[in-house]
């Protein structure tokens, strides 16, 4: 219930209502945009300084070990979980949103835990881009077999809003993007390369850097966070029709595939010994699923499968119940089980 008491919390809610209510609010795409990259700067200037108070020590290896076993492990859970139940591509589609991560519920979860007491290490902004690429590679090249092995399957575009049209594939299907051109999207995104960039920043000007820059960059980052989760609100209620027809098993997955995802997080956590914060930090990576990066990527890179699917589930079901509920329960867990 505090959670949900939370200005940013509410500001999200009032979003969310406005967005399906159909009301002129809006944020211009501008200022959106903006408000993004501020909190990624502000993240990774504290994630830096974090980091330059800290020992590159045991703790840090495992946590970033722990993040890369989840982003492989998620996925292939996924796609082997929803394969007998839609078309291969959009399996891997789904499994792909799945396994990759939402920047958004990072440096939401990242605010509870500072504001509760369980700071996670400055390394874990480390793991949320670690995290980030290897779902889409892996369902990439998955698609890519796909469509070796049934050239003569059917395959699926999009065609405007999201309406999927089928036609037969004749062997000469889309061949997708190069490895190597997905590495580099992949690697040099704006959004990752301004918290990484700005990690850095933090980690070499130090508590002077800090200083100089905590009017700006921690003063102020709670209302900013309150504007973007009001914006992301009004996307999701503008997009909650993508939810509606889905099938009971997709909208199950999409409600508890993520507590499966953050249980094992768990257990991995327990198992190397990691502490609470990072612990919890990772259950909300580990839980979350990607709804701007990802789908950008699978639009070009995965045309045959139907973006009403990956999309729709993970903003309109995984998100609001991830940022609401999720990360309060995570939190609590964590700090329960390693205290």
């Amino acid at each position: 219930m505090q959670n949900l008491l939370d200005p940013a919390i509410l500001f999200f809610v009032l979003g969310l209502s406005a967005g399906a209510l159909r009301s002129n609010l809006e944020i211009p795409p501008a200022i959106a945009k903006f408000l993004s990259l501020y909190l990624l700067m502000a993240l990774g200037l504290k994630g830096g300084l974090a980091l330059a108070h800290s020992d590159v020590s045991g703790t840090v290896v495992l946590g970033l070990v722990a993040a890369l076993t989840m982003a492989f492990l998620v996925p292939v859970l996924g796609y082997q979980l929803l394969k007998r139940r839609v078309s291969p591509f959009d399996a891997a589609a789904i499994a792909a949103s799945y396994g990759s991560v939402s920047a958004v519920t990072f440096v939401t979860a990242s605010q509870y835990l500072d504001s509760h007491g369980m700071s996670p290490g400055g390394h874990m902004a480390v793991a949320l881009v670690i995290m980030e690429s290897p779902a889409v590679l892996m369902a990439v090249l998955l698609a890519n077999r796909l469509r070796q092995t049934a050239p003569s399957a059917v395959s699926v575009s999009s065609a405007g809003g999201g309406a999927a049209v089928a036609t037969l594939g004749g062997g000469g299907g889309h061949a997708g993007p190069s490895l190597g051109h997905l590495l580099r999207e992949s690697f040099t995104d704006g959004a990752q390369l301004m918290l990484l960039g700005a990690m850095a920043i933090g980690y070499l000007s130090g508590d002077r850097g800090h200083e100089v820059m905590a009017p700006f960059a921690s003063d102020l980052f709670k209302g900013m966070l309150a504007f973007f989760l009001l914006d992301m609100g009004l996307m999701v209620g503008k997009n909650l029709g993508t939810v509606r027809g889905q099938s009971p098993v997709l909208l199950a997955y999409g409600c508890l595939a993520p507590v499966l995802h953050a249980s094992l997080a768990l257990a991995l956590s327990a198992l190397l010994g990691l502490p609470a914060g990072d612990a919890a930090l990772l259950m909300v990576l580990s839980a979350s699923a990607s709804y701007i990066v990802v789908p950008a990527v699978l639009r070009y890179a995965i045309p045959e499968a139907n973006p009403s699917l990956y999309f729709g589930l993970s903003l309109g079901v995984t998100f609001p119940l991830n940022l609401i509920v999720g990360i309060p329960v995570y939190a609590w867990v964590a700090q329960a089980a390693l205290g």
